[in-house]
């Protein structure tokens, strides 16, 4: 397994790293290692363009004003 070493380290930094792999039942390098492998190998976001029409098929056949105006009228 490979090895890095980082210079230069902020110590604010560290210590928050530090408290967060405490809180987290971590050692710091297992917290590193996860926070890194959390962000590389993570999917991209999702692109609300993409969402386009997404659940249309839940409002076939409704009126969306109609709803809108039932959904308002039981909120008194």
């Amino acid at each position: 397994m490979a090895t890095l070493n980082i210079k230069n380290f902020p110590d604010a930094l560290y210590g928050r790293l530090q408290e967060r792999a405490e809180t987290e039942h971590r050692s710091l390098s297992q917290e590193v290692i996860h926070l890194l492998s959390r962000i590389v190998e993570e999917p991209p976001a999702t692109s609300i363009l993409e969402l386009k029409g997404l659940g249309k098929e839940a409002w076939e056949g409704v009126d969306a004003v109609s709803h809108v105006r039932e959904e308002r009228s039981a909120w008194d």
